[in-house]
């Protein structure tokens, strides 16, 4: 049975969390897998529940963390090399940035035959100022060199690494979609809905209309809030905006929203009836999405936005900006609509025409659901993960044989 040593920088509600859990999980018996997880930001909430409820016990380096800090790195990279030669794992595969650096450069050192990573998104461009960044390209240049495949979660991305960036040649990149557990998401829909919206005071009557994610520059929520505030200057029925997450962005958030005039509470704090709320994190994904009636994503960057493919797995219609792998998850006039990166008036029209259509809500929800059932299903997932690690292993074995015959002369 082959060995996966399986590393994620942290284990915090969204899309890599979600894709190494399930490959841990699900890949068994077929392949031993060990998961390997750092140390979350304070400001970020753990996706503990993932682990506990697929029965997975994984390994904590702490010191392995988001952030840059060489004395905990150092840290992290000599834990990850003893576990190494402790697990004589045949694959290491990483997922993210941080556990990308740390985990590949200890495989490398201790010669582990197979090394995988997945870019599940990247901090190419909306993260850092053009000195680091191009300091992350040179350094992803550099590991994907001693990586044996990189994986793309789409085809946008695929295209950005390859090309945009150059970060390897397009024959080490293989594209595997996620890979999610979307049935929940269409059960007891009724009920979930109820309790979702008496909690959070949300007539039957009224539109909600959601956005869900961290809050971080980088998923840009005042364009969110921009676009709320010019459909309430325009719409006659009853409308809700719910936020659903938090971060260190939230103040700023806030305020903008009172500075629209847009009526706002935090709920964890101020549990009252609002035109605007933020829920704080939520764990509930499925009650989250039967109680929304459009689901929203405003980012400068993504990689694949979980948000948006659980969202129609829901029968939700969605909105979002032509970021990263946004068009291979939204199929533009059909599921929902796709708009220019911080354009809030073209935002601002896409929640419009949705809001005042119940015909148009229905029939987008109807053909995401049955796009996302397709592509982003968990068993399509292993099986494509499966097929490609025995392509790498048997390309490894390949290599090894033809060295030996090179150095013996056979």
């Amino acid at each position: 049975m082959p060995r996966v040593l399986r590393i994620l920088n942290r284990l915090i509600i969204g899309g890599p969390a979600l894709n190494a859990t399930y490959l841990t999980k699900y890949m068994a018996p077929e392949f031993e897998t060990t998961l390997v997880i750092g140390g979350k930001d304070d400001h970020e909430q753990d996706a503990d529940h993932l682990t506990y409820n697929l029965g997975i016990d994984p390994v904590v380096i702490p010191e392995m963390k988001r952030a840059i800090h060489p004395i905990s790195d150092g840290q992290a990279y000599r834990r990850v090399k003893e576990l190494i030669q402790k697990f004589k794992p045949d694959i290491v595969h990483t997922h993210a940035a941080k556990s990308g650096v740390i985990g590949r450069m200890a495989a490398d050192a201790c010669k582990v035959p197979v090394i995988v990573h997945t870019f599940h998104g990247h901090v190419f461009h909306s993260y850092f100022n053009k000195l680091t960044t191009n300091t992350f390209i040179h350094i992803e240049r550099y590991l994907a060199k001693r990586s044996s495949g990189i994986i793309a979660i789409s085809n946008s991305q695929k295209e950005e690494l390859c090309h945009t960036y150059r970060i390897c040649p397009e024959e080490k990149v293989n594209i595997i979609p996620l890979g999610l557990d979307l049935d929940k998401f269409s059960d007891n829909l009724a009920d979930k809905r109820a309790r979702f919206r008496s909690k959070y005071f949300i007539k039957d009557d009224e539109l909600a209309v959601g956005i869900i994610g961290r809050i971080v520059p980088v998923k840009n929520h005042t364009l969110f809030v921009a676009a709320a505030a010019r459909v309430l200057q325009r719409l006659d029925k009853k409308i809700k905006f719910i936020v659903i997450g938090d971060g260190e962005s939230r103040e700023q958030m806030e305020a903008e929203f009172r500075e629209a005039g847009v009526d706002y509470a935090y709920f964890p704090r101020e549990q009252r009836e609002a035109t605007a709320i933020c829920t704080s994190w939520q764990t509930e994904m499925d009650m989250v999405l039967a109680g929304l009636d459009v689901v929203t994503l405003t980012s400068h960057n993504e990689g694949t936005p979980v948000s948006l493919i659980e969202a129609q797995a829901a029968s939700r219609p969605v909105i979002s900006t032509d970021v990263g792998g946004v068009a291979d998850v939204v199929h533009h006039n059909v599921s929902g609509f796709i708009t220019e990166p911080n354009n809030a008036a073209q935002f601002a029209e896409a929640i419009l025409m949705l809001a005042e259509s119940e015909d148009l809500r229905r029939e987008f929800g109807a053909e995401g659901r049955k796009f996302v059932y397709q592509k982003f299903s968990y068993q399509r997932l292993i099986t494509d993960m499966s097929g490609y690690y025995y392509r790498l292993m048997d390309e490894s074995k390949s290599r090894s044989g033809a060295r030996h015959s090179l150095y013996t002369g056979k």
